[in-house]
């Protein structure tokens, strides 16, 4: 749809229309009667004329938006740079029609792009073809927003980021510029309502995926603070525990308590899956350590009572859980720094009887295994 414009000299720029409208208080009776009653008294002569332009005005601007108003700087201004030919002649500098106007010159070159683009695209005719005091055809109100940036971030190049990535997501780029200049704003919005949280926790979590130094900034941020700590520590043994349940499901495999790697019965794998899918199904919202617990528990257990009915696996398991803790007890005994104990003179005498200990300990398991591989005679 589009509407004619009739141009008036002492009509000012106007900020955008907002974007939503509060109702006022309820009228009361009498005065609901009373209008209820001009509303079908028609318009005559009668009317004050300032308010009948004001009313036309008014429905010309909410029909059109800011196009009334960019049409007033389109067929009125001249950029610097610009001859002064033909009907330009009578146009002035954007600095010249903002003094008159009563605002910047940034405002009204503001207007001035988003008619250009918009002429660009044909929706509008040309600068060069319009006269001062003209009327056209305008377009729709709704078109204005599509064109118009109204904050000087939006020609930045962090604006012009801001604008692509709105239009990515199909919104307004006003919308996501008017969000990025008020922080406090946003922060309000993702304390009160945890839908507002929920979509900036998503969005920080696509940025973190390209951004190093958010992941770092947030990772610190977590490390500080202690329930936020508590919370991811808890959360990680989660994620461990789905993953071991995980592995059996997806690789056919057990890992023992002793950290063997074989072949899972048909029963463990079974009881995985089913718990697995159980896990799968818990949305965004739902806690999943305790699920991930009992899953872990059941396919552990499980796995334990497997690897005990197997006598070669059991003998297996054993052998693999001692040859570990004589390879840590090897590894702790080797990290002893004798020089440091002869030379800070930190010797204590418990420190004698705890070694001599172990070496007795030491020497009945070297005969305990000796005696179990020498043939019996």
């Amino acid at each position: 749809m589009t509407t004619a414009f009739t141009p008036s000299d002492s009509t000012p720029l106007m900020a955008e229309e907002p974007e939503f409208w509060e109702p006022s208080a309820p009228e009361p009776p009498e005065a609901r009667s009373a209008q209820e009653t001009d509303a079908h008294e028609p318009v005559t002569d009668a009317h004050d004329p300032v308010v009948v332009r004001d009313a036309r005005e008014f429905g010309v601007y909410a029909r059109t938006g800011g196009w009334a108003f960019a049409l007033k700087v389109a067929r009125s201004v001249r950029p610097g740079g610009q001859p002064a030919e033909g009907t330009a002649r009578t146009k002035v500098s954007a600095k010249a029609f903002a003094e008159l106007a009563g605002c910047s010159p940034e405002r009204v070159m503001r207007y001035y792009r988003a008619w250009d683009m918009a002429a660009d695209d044909g929706l509008v005719p040309q600068f060069e073809v319009l006269v001062p005091g003209e009327d056209i055809e305008l377009p729709d109100a709704d078109v204005w927003l599509s064109y118009y940036a109204s904050r000087n971030s939006a020609s930045s190049v962090r604006g012009q980021a801001i604008s692509a990535a709105a239009e990515a997501e199909g919104i307004r780029p006003t919308k996501a510029l008017e969000v990025a200049e008020n922080p406090t704003a946003l922060r309000a919005a993702i304390l009160a309502d945890p839908g507002t949280a929920q979509a900036a926790r998503g969005a920080l979590l696509d940025r973190m995926k390209e951004d190093p130094a958010l992941q770092t900034e947030m990772a610190r941020a977590i490390a500080r603070t202690d329930d936020l700590k508590k919370a991811v520590a808890n959360e990680a043994k989660a994620a461990d525990r789905i993953g071991y349940v995980r592995q059996i499901v997806e690789k056919g495999q057990i890992k023992t308590p002793a950290g063997q790697t074989v072949e899972a019965p048909a029963e463990i794998r079974a009881e995985a899956e089913r718990h697995l899918s159980l896990l799968d199904e818990l949305d965004d919202s739902e806690e999943a350590g305790e699920w991930a617990g009992e899953a872990y528990d059941t396919v552990k257990n499980l796995v334990a009572k497997a690897v005990e009915e197997d006598p070669a696996l059991r003998v297996q398991e054993r052998r693999t859980k001692f040859y570990n803790s004589l390879q840590k007890a090897t590894k702790v005994f080797e990290e002893l720094t004798l020089d440091e104990v002869m030379e800070e003179d930190i010797y204590e005498a418990d420190m004698l009887q705890r070694l001599e200990a172990l070496q007795e300990a030491i020497g009945t398991c070297i005969s305990a295994l000796r005696k179990a591989t020498t043939p019996s005679s």
